[in-house]
């Protein structure tokens, strides 16, 4: 089935859920008004919907190989990914200087939803390159951003990340790579990365590898570790290519899913590699580009879930089963009506936080506030962990509408369950997200926690005259999970990681419930899916922040022994 991108449900949270307009309202952002927001969507949608939707099945079938020691890719993703570059929305979010087009990354969110929903092997690629271009513009030198930008930007080159290693996964601190200074500029990079999504390519020019190594007499952990740029083929001055860099792919791995993207082995053999940012600083050079991708993985979730929902929905629509009295096709049926409305509402629920994570970044941008800086890295672990969570849950109900016909692979159904599942994973766990959540972003004291609250809190009061049910329920959710941060700050931590996932689950779905009461308040037409997700989506939260105080003696009680 053809993907339509979901371009007036976009449209409609922006405006109307988490407060777009005020984005625009900046200086910073006066170019992206309705207008351009309408005509950027639009446009991606199309690409999206007609140019990339349609190579999503060639993808799996004819995934990434490796030759002579060349990635080869399946013909239909050149003409995907060339749509993609020619279009300049690799550079959507970049800075102007260098050829990007200095729109909101709430824009770039939207589109990369939509572009993941077409061919999540085509998106993975534009976001590592749009990772990259970020860390450099905060961190390279004015010669590296004159030199990779322009061409990061244009998609005539394209970028990675090489953080893994075999003994070094989410403990990067581990990771044994050196790089020995050349005494020109230059350094001489050696060791293997593990897990390099499109670690080489035959769609672009050039690929631009951005390493995490070691410096002779670093110290141990994550503070020895500097970043550096290291490039397949090494650039002349003025852009052109020049001599190939001693670099190799080792193999590609075989995967569950995702096959249009290479996931390379690669060995750096004395490679030649110019230093990003500080010596010594390349964990806070690479936070920048993780932090990015962090958000867009979960705009990844997301596209999947909207893909896979509308075919679920289309089949439902056509498929018919059942001899009782009244039924017809299968979407009459009441439990495949509850799977569907459970799968609309928590794609609006994840969409929503997603961009309202965006929103939060680009108001930190536009205002110097740090308060919207500390909104936005908060949202960010929900935001990947519940909109991954939502593209595995909707994908994988979307085989169960399908009965049998979704465990076959023609209908599409499983591809896009075998795709989305690595989502969870790379770009640091969804357990991680929720560490991080519970141990750095509380850190403040609860105070971005608390504000969040507050809010969902007075929208609540607000809804008393109109929706005061669903107002009520919300409210309720809001306040066990007041309870239950209060209880997170006073916790051991060892009692907060036992319960990290199930907090995290629980705001997200506070969350989804407040942003569903928000658009039935603007539309009535939005009252029955909002009511929905109260009924059947939202109590989960309370589940959820009951499980996150349960604290970790159950679990400490369990011996090696037990899990034999």
């Amino acid at each position: 089935m053809t993907y339509h991108a979901p371009t007036d449900d976009l449209r409609f949270v922006l405006e109307k859920v988490v407060d777009y307009p005020a984005v625009s309202a900046t200086s910073r952002f006066a170019d992206a008004g309705a207008e351009t927001t309408a005509a950027i969507l639009e446009e991606a949608g199309r690409i999206a919907s007609e140019v990339i939707s349609p190579t999503r099945r060639e993808s799996d079938l004819v995934p990434a190989r490796l030759e002579n020691g060349v990635v080869r890719s399946a013909p239909a993703l050149k003409t995907a990914y060339d749509a993609v570059a020619v279009g300049g929305w690799v550079g959507l979010s970049a800075a102007p200087e260098h050829g990007g087009m200095g729109l909101p990354q709430t824009l770039n969110i939207a589109v990369s939803e939509m572009l993941a929903a077409g061919s999540l092997p085509i998106q993975v690629k534009v976001l590592l390159s749009q990772g990259q271009i970020e860390a450099l513009e905060h961190h390279a030198s004015d010669a590296l951003k004159a030199l990779y930008l322009p061409k990061l930007n244009s998609g005539e080159w394209s970028g990675t990340m090489n953080l893994t290693e075999p003994q070094a996964g989410s403990d990067v601190g581990a990771l044994t790579t050196q790089a020995v200074d050349n005494g020109d500029g230059t350094w001489a990079v050696t060791g293997q990365k593990i897990y390099i999504s499109w670690g080489d390519s035959d769609l672009v020019e050039n690929v631009c590898h951005l390493v995490l190594a070691r410096t002779p007499g670093a110290p141990k952990g994550t503070r020895g570790i500097s970043l550096f740029m290291v490039p397949k083929i090494i650039p002349n001055s003025d852009g052109s290519l020049g001599a190939a860099n001693t670099l190799r792919t080792l193999s590609l791995e075989h995967k569950l899913g995702l096959h249009g993207s290479p996931t390379a082995v690669m060995s750096f053999e004395g490679a030649t590699g110019w230093l990003v940012g500080e010596e010594l600083g390349g964990m806070a050079a690479m936070f920048t580009m993780m932090n990015n991708a962090r958000l867009g993985v979960g705009a990844q979730g997301i596209g999947v879930a909207e893909a896979a929902y509308q075919q679920a929905a289309a089949y439902a629509r056509d498929r018919k089963q059942g001899a009782a009295p009244g039924l017809g096709t299968i979407i009459e049926h009441a439990d495949v009506k509850r799977m569907l409305g459970q799968m609309k509402a928590e794609i609006f629920a994840a969409r929503s936080i997603a961009l309202a994570c965006a929103v939060s970044t680009d108001m930190a941008v536009a205002t110097g506030d740090p308060s919207w800086g500390a909104r936005a890295a908060f949202l960010t672990p929900i935001a990947k962990s519940y909109g991954t969570e939502v593209g595995w849950r909707v994908a994988d109900q979307g085989v169960q509408i399908h009965g049998g016909m979704g465990y076959i692979e023609e209908t599409g159904a499983a591809q896009l369950l075998r795709d989305v599942r690595v989502t969870q994973i790379y770009e640091g766990t969804n357990g991680i997200q929720a560490i991080d959540l519970v141990g750095r972003k509380l850190a403040d004291g609860g105070d971005a926690a608390f504000r969040l609250i507050d809010e969902i809190e007075a929208t609540c009061e607000l809804a008393r005259s109109t929706q005061s049910a669903l107002g009520e329920a919300v409210w309720s959710a809001a306040e066990t999970l007041r309870e239950t941060t209060e209880w997170m700050l006073e916790a051991e931590m060892n009692d907060r990681l036992a319960g990290a996932s199930d907090y995290l689950a629980g705001f997200a779905r506070c969350l989804g419930g407040w942003f569903h009461l928000k658009a039935a308040l603007e539309d009535p037409q939005c009252d029955a899916l909002a009511r929905l997700f109260g009924t059947r989506v939202l109590p989960f939260a309370e589940a959820h922040c009951g499980l996150a105080r349960a604290g970790g003696a159950d679990l400490a009680a369990m011996t090696n022994d037990d899990f034999a």
